[in-house]
C-alpha cells in the first residue's frame, strides 16, 4: 500500500480523525469544567481517564456514522498512530512533575504535547487541517505560559480547539468515499 493509499484508507476508516477529535474536545472541556468547579487534581484525573477513552469512542462513532472504525491490516500508517502515542504519555509524566511545582503549567505543557501529536496527523489522514489544529493548540500552551492563565483556561481551549476542528473536518470528509 502506498503512502495516498494508506492516508485514503486511515481517513475513511476514522471519518477523517473527527470523531476521535470531538471526543477529545469533549474530555478537554469537561476537564477544564472539572478544574473550575471542583480541583485541579479531579480535573487531571478526568483528562487521564478520558484520554484513555478517546480512541475506543472514536472508534465507536465512526463505526456508528457507518465507516469500519480500523485501518486496513497491510496499513503501514497505523504504526506510526500507535508510535505517536508514546508522545502524550512523555507529556503526562512531564506535566505531572511540573505539576508538583506549577500546577497552572499542566494544561500548557499538555496542549503543547497533544500539539505536536496533531501535527502528525496531516501525515496519518493527508489533512493540512491538522497542521492548523496542531498549531493552533501549540499557541494556546504557549500562551497558557506567558500569560499566566488560570489552572482550567488552557484546559477549555484546548477542547473549544479540538471540536471547532473536528466540525470542520467532519463537514469536510461527509462526501468521501
Amino acid at each position: 500500500m502506498d503512502m495516498k493509499a494508506a492516508q485514503l484508507d486511515l481517513d475513511h476508516a476514522f471519518y477523517g480523525g473527527a470523531p476521535g477529535a470531538m471526543v477529545s474536545g469533549v474530555v478537554w472541556m469537561l476537564a477544564g469544567a472539572i478544574g473550575a468547579w471542583l480541583s485541579p487534581q479531579y480535573s487531571i484525573a478526568v483528562l487521564f481517564i478520558g484520554g484513555m477513552l478517546i480512541y475506543p469512542l472514536g472508534m465507536l462513532i465512526s463505526r456508528m456514522l457507518g465507516r469500519p472504525g480500523s485501518a486496513a491490516n497491510d496499513n503501514p500508517l497505523t504504526a506510526l498512530a500507535m508510535e505517536s502515542t508514546v508522545l502524550l504519555f512523555l507529556g503526562l509524566f512531564v506535566a505531572w512533575i511540573c505539576f508538583s511545582v506549577r500546577i497552572d503549567w499542566f494544561y500548557p505543557i499538555m496542549l503543547l504535547t497533544i500539539g505536536g501529536r496533531y501535527l502528525i496527523f496531516q501525515t496519518l489522514y493527508g489533512n493540512k487541517l491538522y497542521w492548523l489544529l496542531g498549531a493552533s493548540l501549540i499557541a494556546a500552551g504557549t500562551a497558557g505560559f506567558l500569560f499566566a492563565l488560570p489552572f482550567y483556561v488552557p484546559a477549555l481551549t484546548g477542547g473549544g480547539l479540538e471540536l471547532l476542528f473536528a466540525a470542520i473536518i467532519f463537514f469536510g470528509n461527509r462526501g468521501h468515499r
